[in-house]
């Protein structure tokens, strides 16, 4: 029996209500969250929500929670759903009035529901690297704010999918962006490269860990956009996620990164991030 919560109250599937009047149907006029879930306990859970309301902030909507209750349900769906490993999906729209496109007058009450997914950590994806595909991105100019539009990233998974690919990279005039669910970064001569935080890429909280995990390890990063071109001359590359973590990007567009395999500097930050997960997590 899984256990959601929506407007206040934890309740089984059955008892879930959404309207069809939800501007997050219509228009997709909200933001989320994903949580990762280890061994029972939240992973740079204050990080994700703090994004949550900043994306919030963003698009005008005023989230009637607090950081602590946000803290709280996410803990209580844990325990409730006995998730061990998994993560927790939060979502805020503006609320549900008639369909008009402008904010309704007088606003309505944001609608906030969330709930917790049991799924194993990515494990051969992790040691053994991805393929990816080049997909132009069409997408709109606020990738900075983690909305419900997420169209052009569908489109764009799926075109990797289709491909026999585990994700799209996604480029825009010749310069390299991101994935469609993931931060993209390259390595160069012991370099780490990626695209800088600016309005066309989010600022993955995984990404954020990896570039204070390169400080503590003295390793040099380079936030610049970098060509097309260029990631195919890459020593090694990899992409992060909450729920990938650090994988290995083995194949651009069939054409090998590097060696084809796992780059050492690759490697060497996901053992610095494995540290920073409980240890009988990584033990199994």
């Amino acid at each position: 029996m899984t256990i959601y919560f929506i407007d206040g109250q934890f309740t089984e599937r059955d008892g879930l209500k959404i309207s069809i009047d939800d501007r997050g149907y219509y228009f997709g006029d909200g933001v989320y969250e994903v949580i990762k879930v280890y061994g029972g306990k939240l992973y740079t859970a204050k990080e994700h929500i703090n994004r949550l309301f900043q994306s919030a902030s963003k698009i005008k909507i005023a989230i009637p929670y607090e950081e602590t209750q946000f803290m709280e349900i996410a803990n209580e769906l844990i325990s409730t759903n006995k998730i061990l490993d998994g993560h927790i999906y939060i979502q805020v729209t503006r609320g549900s009035s008639p369909r008009t496109h402008h904010f309704p007058q007088p606003a309505v009450t944001p609608v906030v529901s969330a709930y917790a997914v049991s799924n194993p950590r990515p494990v051969a994806a992790i040691e053994n690297g991805v393929s990816v595909k080049t997909v132009e991105d069409v997408r709109w100019l606020r990738c900075d704010i983690k909305s419900l539009n997420l169209l052009g990233n569908v489109l764009a998974k799926q075109e990797a999918h289709e491909a026999g690919c585990t994700e799209a990279l996604l480029h825009r005039n010749g310069l390299v962006m991101e994935g469609s669910s993931s931060n993209m970064f390259g390595v160069k001569n012991g370099k780490v490269y990626t695209h800088p935080v600016t309005n066309l890429i989010l600022n993955g909280i995984t990404r954020q860990v990896v570039l204070a995990l390169c400080k503590d390890l003295g390793i040099s990063v380079d936030e610049k956009p970098f060509t097309l071109d260029e990631a195919f001359e890459m020593d090694e590359f990899f992409l992060t996620s909450t729920t990938s973590e650090i994988t290995p990007i083995t194949s651009i567009d069939g054409s090998k990164v590097g060696s084809g395999q796992p780059g050492p500097l690759t490697v060497k930050l996901q053992k610095a991030f494995a540290l920073q997960i409980p240890s009988f997590i990584m033990g199994e």
